[in-house]
């Protein structure tokens, strides 16, 4: 078990981490989330001793890991640290890699080293890579190898910062099928994600931080599906609707296409949909619309429903009634026609934004 009480960390001018108290058992399956600059990252790199606590205690097994002439070699031998950039040795190979620290530390032979590690590549789909250097991987490969590598110290914590954040989309869901695997080992472990849906279905306990501290915690049904505090619940409705106004013909969409890939990913939304999302939003907004409406406002929303898996899109926009469902615009039709399984349009003159088009991809 660890217990921490009180931790602080401050630097000259921020303090990411105020007062945090917080009991974490055997077994348990953590996701810490919140947005960016909220702490996440200090909090495990203080629970590794990465970075020093301003003050308070952190307990490991009821030793204070914290106190003065701790061995902090000894401390980080029981937890495994899995970084967002990897840290493999560039000179070493994929083997070497894991057989370093078990013969320097744990001081074992050179036979028993090998034999762990190749135990734990095939573990990762990876034994076929051993003799490789890590510049010859690719980034999921690579980080299916730091994983291994901190399963050779056979840590009874494993804490990873933000684990995929660093890998091209394609190669997430790799890496992604290891941690799950990890998760239903029985070992404590942390992880910082901005993934949603990966933290909701490993953990059994999210810790949603910000002001300073763990702001609210609970259960993924509790913190997905109905947290109790203000900023909980506007970091959980950010991450489900995504929403723009488009108010000019010179709109930024090269920023707007950004940030919407920047919402389907981290609500895991498949890479043909996300696509699908995108064109169908293009020829909407950028191909009919913004030639029409000679002074546009436009409201765009698009929600992602795991459970039904599909997006919504809801486009309304000010000014006269004008359908899309006209002969001018029937390539950009045949193209929607093609992707979205629902397309439909209403006009309602008592609100504001009087037309409406939603979209079921």
């Amino acid at each position: 078990m660890i217990e921490i009480k009180n931790l602080k960390k401050e630097y000259d001018n921020v303090t990411p981490l105020k007062d945090v108290s917080v009991s974490i058992n055997d077994g348990d399956v953590i996701s810490v989330i919140g947005p960016s600059g909220t702490g996440k990252s200090t909090f495990i790199r203080c629970i590794n001793l990465l970075e020093k606590p301003t003050s308070g205690q952190i307990l490991v097994n009821g030793e204070d890991i914290t106190a003065k002439g701790v061995d902090i070699k000894k401390v980080r031998q029981k937890m495994g640290m899995v970084f967002q950039s990897f840290n493999l040795f560039g000179h070493l190979t994929v083997i070497e890699n894991l057989m370093l620290a078990p013969m320097d530390l744990l001081k074992i032979s050179k036979q028993e080293a090998y034999d762990k590690g190749m135990e734990l590549l095939d573990r990762v789909g990876l034994s076929e890579k051993a003799l490789n250097y890590p510049d010859e991987l690719s980034g999921g490969q690579k980080q299916r190898v730091a994983i291994a590598r901190t399963l050779c110290m056979n840590p009874d914590i494993i804490l990873l910062d933000e684990p995929t954040s660093a890998l091209d989309p394609t190669m997430v869901s790799e890496v992604q099928a290891v941690i799950r695997d990890l998760s239903k080992s029985g070992k404590t472990m942390m992880i910082v994600t901005h993934e949603m849906n990966f933290a909701r279905a490993i953990s059994n306990r999210v810790f949603y931080m910000d002001e300073g501290g763990i702001y609210e915690e609970g259960s993924p049904d509790e913190i997905f599906d109905n947290p109790q505090k203000e900023l909980t619940r506007r970091f959980i409705r950010g991450l489900k609707v995504f929403e723009v106004v488009v108010d000019s013909k010179g709109y930024d969409f090269y920023s707007f296409n950004s940030e919407l890939d920047d919402y389907l990913f981290k609500n895991d939304v498949p890479s043909p949909k996300k696509y699908h999302v995108s064109l169908a939003i293009e020829e909407v907004v950028q191909q009919i619309l913004l030639p029409h409406l000679k002074n546009p406002f436009i409201r765009i929303k698009v929600e992602y429903s795991l459970k039904e898996e599909e997006c919504r899109i809801i486009i309304t926009y000010k000014g006269d009634k004008y359908d899309i469902n006209t002969a001018d615009n029937e390539l950009s039709l045949t193209i929607l026609g093609g992707i979205a399984s629902e397309l439909k349009y209403s006009y309602n003159k008592e609100d504001e934004e009087s037309n409406c088009i939603k979209i079921t991809i």
